[in-house]
């Protein structure tokens, strides 16, 4: 197995029940997302699928919503459910990656500047090497205090910034899956 493995955080159909939803850029990140997961599988690395839950509403089991986002095609070679910003908080991905002797991180899903940069910061502090993927991770339009609207480009560009060196490698779909020996930093 590799040292290495992909994490989807959070593609689902919930995020479609939204009102915040838009799909203008949808196709961009199913287009970049699914490269990635069959790039992955192709490589050999495990891919990881990770889905938010809630109580009530479009990310509760009940709904029928919390399952892939469509069209993306995923066999995942294990699924965990969460119920916090991160990935790492009270699913067990933590153990399953040190047990499975995973020292590096290919982070990608919904959304850009949440759980996917959460999880980012949290795998980071934990001691392991992150592959931030930005082009494959999909957001929405925010407005901020000052009534000023970020853009979905504005926000990645954002959570690049600020992960980039301090928490992770910024990386293409490429990029990332080309560096497969990457190892637990020192």
């Amino acid at each position: 197995m590799s040292d290495a493995a992909l994490l989807v955080i959070d593609a689902q159909e919930s995020f479609r029940r939204q009102p915040y939803f838009r799909d203008d850029d949808v196709a961009r990140y199913v287009e970049r997302q699914q490269a990635l997961i069959d790039g992955a599988a192709a490589a050999g690395l495990p891919v990881v699928q990770v889905f938010h839950l809630a109580d009530t509403g479009p990310f509760s089991e009940a709904s029928g919503f919390v399952r892939s986002f469509a069209p993306l095609r995923i066999a995942p070679a294990v699924t965990f459910r969460k119920r916090r910003h991160s990935a790492l908080v009270g699913t067990g991905l933590d153990v399953w990656l040190v047990s499975n002797r995973i020292g590096r991180v290919i982070v990608s899903g919904i959304r850009t500047e949440q759980c996917c940069e959460t999880t980012t910061r949290h795998a980071s502090d934990l001691g392991f090497a992150v592959d931030y993927v930005g082009e494959a991770t999909l957001t929405f339009p925010m407005t901020d205090a000052s009534g000023r609207l970020w853009s979905p480009d504005e926000i990645r560009a954002r959570t690049e910034l600020v992960l980039a060196g301090r928490f992770a490698r910024i990386a293409g779909v490429e990029e990332a899956l080309a560096d497969q020996t990457r190892t637990r930093a020192a």
